[in-house]
């Protein structure tokens, strides 16, 4: 009797591991090589000068705007939905349709569209500077073969959005996940320089971040519905704010 129940439970163990496994959620698994190199392209590490610029929140401190962790994320999302979705991401997206069919026409046009929609001579200047030190990296990268690309590459003046997007394309990343990057890019930079000139602790920093990102995905839905004739804006506190800079008594980052 004891090994007839024996058996029967056996097979009633299977069909329950085996009910288990049907009803487990479906994990969809990141490629490590392709995440690895997502991170590399966002990394702090990366040498194109990102963390030098602050892209008019150091004026904006200056002058009593930002004050708090909840003045920053105010600061930081209006330009993450107004400026970086409606620019830069819509861009970004255009510019990697432009590399996966080989049309380097409008990748030049979109590139010369990007630029122009800087609104002052110092988000110009960040723009240029990280753009073109991306492309030198890009240059200089061993297991990386951009020759193909040159032309795109060699233009007197590439935005950072450009050569970021060359860079994701040969790096093999999905356009959503290039999308990502930026973002993570643009926040980890305007955190890290209000955390120096608010200033904020570590902890809440670190909270800003998590604040920030949850609206990640949605800030790349609108950036990919944005139709090319409504692509550019204007924040005039942004504008005035990097504008102004340039000529503030003192300062820690660069103008």
């Amino acid at each position: 009797m004891v090994k007839a129940s024996i058996r029967t439970a056996i097979p009633m163990l299977s069909n329950a591991d085996s009910n288990m496994n049907t009803n487990a959620p479906n994990i969809q698994q990141s490629n490590p090589i392709q995440l690895n190199r997502l991170l590399q392209l966002c990394s702090a590490n990366l040498p194109v000068g990102g963390f030098s610029f602050s892209q008019g929140l150091e004026y904006a401190v200056e002058m009593g705007w930002l004050t708090s962790p909840e003045t920053a994320a105010s600061w930081i999302n209006i330009n993450l939905e107004e400026s970086i979705a409606q620019t830069d991401l819509a861009i970004l997206q255009r510019l990697y349709q432009a590399l996966s069919n080989n049309d380097f026409d409008a990748f030049n046009t979109w590139n010369e569209h990007l630029i122009a929609c800087r609104e002052s001579h110092e988000l110009l200047l960040a723009d240029l500077a990280m753009g073109k030190a991306l492309v030198r990296l890009l240059r200089q990268l061993d297991s990386i073969d951009s020759a193909a690309y040159e032309p795109l590459l060699k233009v007197s003046e590439i935005s950072f959005v450009s050569a970021f997007a060359v860079c994701a394309f040969l790096f093999k990343l999905d356009i959503v996940s290039a999308q990502s990057g930026y973002c993570w890019t643009y926040i980890d930079n305007q955190v890290a320089a209000a955390t120096k000139l608010i200033p904020l602790g570590q902890t809440q920093a670190q909270n800003l971040l998590f604040e920030l990102t949850e609206n990640t995905q949605l800030i790349i839905d609108k950036s990919n519905q944005v139709v090319d004739d409504d692509i550019g804006t204007s924040l005039p506190h942004l504008a005035m704010a990097s504008a102004w800079h340039e000529t503030q008594y003192s300062r820690l980052f660069r103008s």
